[in-house]
Order: structure tokens, then sequence, then C-alpha cells
């Protein structure tokens, strides 16, 4: 069969297109949204935030394009065409977080937030993935750690560990308050009794003597 010119330049199209998505080096990140929580918490916040390498996803370590299986590659290229919201996500290249803002947002509408990262934050929504008490899209605006449960604003973390804690910390400031209270009375009484018994032996003394 005889292929004409433009059968032969939709091949090509389609096998540009292919290869757009499923290389794993072509894709770059996109540090707009590392660089305005930067600037907008004033904490350094690296590649980290989103992606599986702190360094970012061009590379050979692990969790970078370079070292990806065929396997990877195939799930990579499947999550580069999660255009709307509301697909499951499994990027090698992200982690649960980067992740999770493709399946909430969609590709699509993410590319379009690249101009302006904040209005990324609100889109987020409640979901707290490291279980923390404060929500991802709070942890993206404060530069911390969305994932690491010991990573975050320590004003912040302390109420919501009072919130979570304060009836456990009510009932030990009590217990402590109750034991300083009996050891207290124990060394009244302690007290007493040695000075009931310093009091005895002048008495005893004298016995002796008479």
């Amino acid at each position: 069969m005889r292929l004409t010119t433009p059968s032969l330049a939709l091949g090509a199209m389609t096998a540009l297109s292919l290869g757009l998505v499923l290389h794993p080096r072509v894709a770059s990140a996109y540090p707009e949204f590392q660089k305005w929580a930067q600037k907008a918490s004033g904490r350094t916040v690296s590649c980290g935030l989103c992606h599986a390498h702190p360094d970012g996803p061009e590379g050979v370590k692990h969790g970078q394009t370079g070292s990806l299986t065929q396997p990877e590659m195939e799930a990579l290229g499947r999550a580069r065409t999660a255009f709307e919201p509301g697909q499951k996500v499994h990027s090698p290249i992200l982690n649960a977080f980067g992740n999770r803002i493709i399946e909430v947002v969609g590709k699509k509408t993410f590319l379009s937030l690249r101009d302006n990262p904040a209005a990324l934050a609100p889109l987020l929504g409640k979901a707290d993935l490291d279980d923390d008490g404060l929500p991802d899209a709070r942890e993206y605006v404060d530069g911390t750690d969305p994932l690491n449960p010991h990573h975050g604003d320590p004003r912040a973390l302390g109420l919501v560990n009072l919130r979570r804690y304060g009836v456990h910390l009510g009932l030990l400031v009590l217990a402590t308050m109750c034991g300083l209270w009996r050891l207290g009375h124990m060394l009244r009484w302690f007290a007493q009794a040695t000075e009931a018994a310093l009091d005895e032996q002048p008495e005893q003394r004298e016995d002796r003597h008479v």
C-alpha cells in the first residue's frame, strides 16, 4: 500500500505526540509553584514539594526521569494525559502531593495556573495527606512539607496538638498535681515524725542519767 504525503505527515505528527507523552526526558518541572511558595512563605522550598526527588524530575537518580523503568515510563505517559480532574494519577516522578494536585485540578488547569500559582491553594480543598491537622493548601502557602507531619508552622502545629490532646494534657496536669500534693503531704508527715523523734531524745538521755 502506497502512503500519500498527508498520511506520512499524519503518522509523523502522531509519533511525535506519542514521543512527547511517553519519552521520560521531554517534560520538565514547573518551578513557578515552588518559587511562589518560597517567596510567599519566606522558607526554602525544594522541588520535593511536589516531586519524588528534591532536585526535580530531570536526572538519573531514583524518582527522576533517567531512572524510570518501562512500566514507570508508561505510568508517566498516562499521568501526563490526565488533563481533566478526577482521574487517578500515579506519576513516578511526582510524590503523593504532586499526584493529588493533578487528580484534583487536572493537568489542563494546573498548566493554566503557572502564571498565578497562588490560585492553586483554594482548589486543593481541606485534604491533609500527612494528617498533622494542617490542610495541604495551608502547607503549600506556608512552604512546608505536606507529607511530613512534623514539618509545619510551629504555632499552628502547637494549636492543633493542643486541640487534639487537650484532654490528655489536662489529665496529665491533674495527675501531676495530685502526685505533688501526696508527695508534699508525705514530706510534711516525715518532717513531723522526725521532729517528734528529736524531741524525745533529750528526755531519753535525762532518764538514763537519773
